[in-house]
């Protein structure tokens, strides 16, 4: 077992602003680019459209990361600022920033992607087909793919090393009963992002037209405000993102670090392994891994469909495929070396050829190379070969047969 001390150290935070519309949320991101204590910062659009109207705020200083808004070119361009704030760190230079505008675009557009794919359906385009207006089911093989390229893109918003604010839109929304109707009187605050946004978020803070800004929550030692006991705490009306991350939340950009997650490793299912054991192009050696891979795994009892469709073990099946696959596979070097001890001890081919043709007479087919031998056809020699020696050594004491030569 590993372990160590916590290093009290601050991470580098993950921030949360969201609210209603015109509540500030864009600009408070702006104003920080105008900070002494950050270096570069980099703005990712998407689908507010502000970014090139707020380079006018004051002190802005960032640069707008252009894409063709398709999922692949945002994540991309985030796994390079990722990389380019890493490389500011270990230079020395004052910790990048990176804003997105907004994470309410982004789980919008994967809910479309979600929603495309599932009219393709064979269900749905039939549905379609009587009713262009019908009501699309999509079903939970397509929200998982749109959450796990939503948590794709969160992992290196969460490792990032330098500081993230992500906008969000956020409003309050009826309670629903169970009935599946309003209850009266109730309401309830809704952040219009993937459902797990403020979760991830390391410092949450919410934003109102008419009200001071509220740190809803933070994961923090130092801001007083304690998780699951305080209330969200107002913030002063002249308050910046520089005063929360590096006085309230006290990120020392010197001591900061990522923040450390490790995922699960995911176990390979029976069926899996079954199903590479399957493919022609397995080899031996491969079989070998896949079977010690299941026996660590567990799955010594476990009962799988062979290639025929009957269920068998699956070590068994590994086991036979791998006893297929080696009696094909080519000798090895092993095989190779008692070939040429074997060749000497017999004593009666010394001739290359004369070795060939009594190799090609044993295994039933032409040999011009001894490297063209399969496993089983180099096991197949090796015994053959053997035989010979023994059936011409004469007992200890007794000469050998004038005229003894190689056996058919």
């Amino acid at each position: 077992m590993k372990t160590r001390k916590p290093t009290g150290a601050v991470p580098w935070p993950l921030i949360l602003i969201e609210g209603g519309e015109k509540s500030g949320k864009t600009w408070a991101a702006v104003v920080l680019s105008a900070s002494e204590k950050v270096g570069q910062n980099y703005w990712i659009d998407l689908g507010e459209g502000s970014a090139d109207e707020y380079g006018a705020v004051p002190g802005a200083d960032y640069l707008i990361v252009e894409h063709d808004g398709s999922y692949i070119a945002i994540l991309e361009a985030v796994a390079e600022i990722h990389s380019l704030a890493q490389k500011a760190l270990d230079a020395g230079e004052k910790p990048v920033v990176l804003v997105i505008d907004s994470m309410t675009t982004e789980w919008d557009w994967l809910k479309d992607w979600a929603t495309e794919r599932a009219k393709g359906s064979r269900s749905n385009k039939a549905k379609l087909a009587r009713d262009p207006h019908a009501e699309i089911k999509v079903s939970t093989n397509y929200w998982n793919d749109a959450n796990d390229r939503h948590r794709r893109l969160m992992r290196l918003l969460m490792t990032f090393p330098g500081i993230v604010v992500m906008t969000a839109r956020g409003k309050e929304v009826a309670v629903i009963g169970d009935n599946g109707q309003p209850v009266e009187g109730q309401k309830d605050y809704r952040v219009e992002a993937h459902k797990t946004l403020a979760f991830d978020a390391s410092c949450w803070v919410r934003m109102y037209r008419h009200k001071p800004a509220i740190v809803v929550g933070a994961r923090s030692v130092h801001t007083g405000i304690r998780p699951g006991r305080d209330e969200p705490q107002p913030l002063s009306d002249d308050w910046t993102l520089e005063w929360l991350i590096f006085d309230a939340l006290k990120c020392d950009p010197a001591k900061a670090h990522t923040r450390d997650l490790v995922d699960a490793k995911p176990e390979r299912t029976p069926e899996q392994i079954r199903g590479e054991a399957l493919l022609p192009v397995t080899g031996f050696d491969r079989l070998g891994e896949l079977y010690q891979e299941a026996q660590r795994l567990g799955y010594e009892s476990v009962i799988v469909p062979d290639e025929r469709d009957q269920e068998v073990l699956l070590l068994d099946l590994i086991r036979r495929l791998g006893e297929a696959r080696r009696a094909v596979s080519p000798a090895t070097g092993h095989q190779h070396a008692t070939l040429r001890s074997l060749w000497k001890a017999a004593g009666d081919f010394e001739d290359r050829d004369a070795r060939l043709r009594f190799t090609s007479e044993i295994v039933g087919r032409l040999i011009t190379e001894s490297t063209e031998l399969t496993y089983a056809e180099a096991e197949k020699v090796c015994a053959r070969v053997s035989l010979y020696i023994r059936q011409n050594t004469p007992p200890a004491g007794e000469a050998r047969p004038e005229g003894a030569g190689a056996a058919a």
